[in-house]
């Protein structure tokens, strides 16, 4: 009979303690959009083949358990609401295994293989970004209901927002579909995206978001994959690729100034992960990696999603020797240094 009357107690305390620490905290939760740069698992419950909720992701994760991010462990909104001294994990908004008591302090919206360009994600049948957004108000209303609609307003407010996206428009979408190759030259394509995100920033502000970062394209000619298959090119890093990111991210850069001069009150800030991320490629010694050509997962040469699995002989057992975990995602280390890269920006932007 005792746990009838002291589990509801339990349960206030816990609830008043969320309360507390969202009150105490100038950043009061983690709110991700984006691709699988940034999908903490919503690909699980999607009818699509991209997904990695199975061995050997997520084998150096806490209980070493694959829980849909691309990656061996945690990825890098993970260590931005640790930073923040919010909670190490952020939560994928349609894991069952969490509620609206979770998803106070921060949620996560993004689906692995989606983009800007809506027939990005038709590709894979995944989550457009329209639909992460249709997520983030139903998100919203159960915020509301569970700690009042002031406190809702002022968690939405002051939370940080994560929007991290775009490769796939370029390397699942735009190369591979001659649709809008026959559309856009490469330069035209760029700026049709830049238009999409402003409008999704525009919109995210009048649903009440003030606080806004935005991470760009990384060295995408880089990845193990875009390596293997320039076989031309010696397996090196196709440039082309890593011309069309710096190019897009001067853009996207653009579009963060005019929108904050555009927007009363939004601070949005462009985060860099392609200077950092082309630095650890470049000198992976000084980063403690030994590894850069491939992956640790399988052969490392272009296994990805299923192909990335424990039937595989060939994965590596030192992941920290790695700046790539599988094709086309890096490790949990390399996830951590680019963190502590954007860190030096965001703790005194939005503290």
């Amino acid at each position: 009979m005792a746990y009838t009357y002291t589990t509801p107690w339990l349960l206030v305390v816990a609830e008043l303690l969320i309360l507390v620490s969202i009150t105490e905290s100038k950043v009061p939760a983690i709110i991700v959009f984006g691709d699988s740069t940034v999908d903490a698992g919503n690909n699980n419950v999607v009818p699509t083949l991209l997904k990695s909720n199975f061995r050997p992701y997520g084998r150096d994760f806490p209980g070493g358990r694959p829980t849909g991010r691309f990656s061996n462990g945690r990825i890098p909104p993970d260590f931005i609401s640790e930073a923040f001294g919010l909670k190490p994990i952020v939560p994928a908004y349609l894991d069952p295994a969490y509620n609206i008591s979770d998803f106070a302090t921060g949620v996560c919206f993004a689906s692995a293989g989606t983009g800007y360009d809506n027939a990005t994600s038709d590709v894979l049948k995944v989550i457009p970004m329209w639909k992460e957004l249709e997520y983030y108000k139903e998100y919203q209303n159960k915020l509301r209901a569970y700690v009042g609609k002031d406190k809702a307003n002022e968690i939405l407010s002051e939370a940080l927002y994560l929007m991290s996206l775009g490769t796939n428009d370029f390397l699942e979408n735009y190369y591979l579909s001659l649709k809008r190759q026959s559309q856009f030259t490469v330069q035209q394509y760029e700026d049709f995206l830049i238009g999409i995100a402003g409008n999704f920033i525009r919109e995210l502000y009048s649903l009440g978001v003030r606080k806004i970062s935005l991470t760009g394209l990384p060295p995408m000619g880089c990845l193990p994959l875009e390596r293997t298959l320039n076989i031309l090119g010696q397996n090196e890093c196709v440039e082309k690729y890593n011309n069309v990111a710096v190019e897009f991210n001067v853009k996207l850069n653009g579009l963060v100034e005019r929108l904050n001069k555009e927007l009363p009150g939004l601070r949005l800030l462009s985060t860099d992960a392609y200077k950092i991320l082309d630095q650890i490629i470049k000198k992976p010694s000084l980063y403690g990696f030994d590894v850069v050509e491939k992956a640790c997962c399988s052969t490392g040469k272009f296994e990805i999603s299923y192909l990335c699995n424990e039937l595989s002989p060939f994965t590596c057992s030192d992941t920290n020797k790695y700046v790539f975990w599988d094709a086309f995602h890096p490790t949990e280390k390399t996830n951590h240094i680019i963190v502590n890269d954007f860190l030096d920006k965001l703790l005194p932007y939005f503290r």
